[in-house]
């Protein structure tokens, strides 16, 4: 269990605490700037979902510059990230900031691209994250962010900016998705 591995298990760890902040029904103050509201629960879940994206980027250059990539590590950072993505949407669909449908879409292609990466992995093969996928994650962490805090500051200058980043990370999620089953179908063709 290395540094990068236990940044890693750390990400994991926040999800519940993340969670309690977004969903649970804690006795503190609404901040209302003019004519739009922002529960302090959800500035502090945002804070904690943003801090927990960006261990992603430290646990992995921590990896590659101290030489320390492990097998551990190539199943539990995807795994992470995955974890956190999931359970920021769902909690966003059941707050109502976030159309269940765009979710299933995002979610969906998630799982398939992880069922995808599984089938490489019984061959040997590994599967590298892609740059359309890197966009991908960047736009899901904007999206879900902007969401959480329900559109501040761009609502105030009447700027969708949350639903606009959620659309994009919609469709480059599909976009992604697709490039990932065409440059790999040989993985799924492949017989024995």
């Amino acid at each position: 269990m290395n540094l990068p591995n236990k940044i890693t298990v750390a990400r994991v760890l926040l999800i519940p605490i993340f969670m309690v902040f977004l969903l649970a029904p804690l006795p503190l103050p609404v901040i209302e700037i003019y004519d739009m509201s922002l529960p302090v629960s959800h500035l502090i879940g945002a804070l904690i979902f943003i801090f927990a994206s960006a261990t992603d980027w430290v646990d992995g250059y921590l990896a590659r510059k101290l030489g320390q990539v492990t097998t551990l590590g190539k199943f539990l950072d995807p795994l992470a990230d995955k974890l956190l993505v999931t359970a920021a949407f769902i909690s966003l669909v059941e707050l109502q900031l976030a159309p269940a449908w765009m979710v299933i879409v995002i979610l969906s292609r998630e799982f398939a691209v992880t069922g995808l990466r599984v089938i490489a992995a019984i061959d040997g093969a590994v599967i590298a994250a892609s740059n359309i996928a890197k966009w991908k994650t960047t736009l899901q962490i904007i999206a879900i962010s902007a969401l959480i805090l329900h559109n501040i500051p761009f609502g105030l200058i009447s700027i969708p900016f949350a639903e606009i980043t959620l659309w994009l990370a919609v469709i480059i999620t599909i976009v992604s998705g697709v490039d990932y089953f065409v440059k790999n179908k040989h993985v799924m063709l492949k017989t024995k």
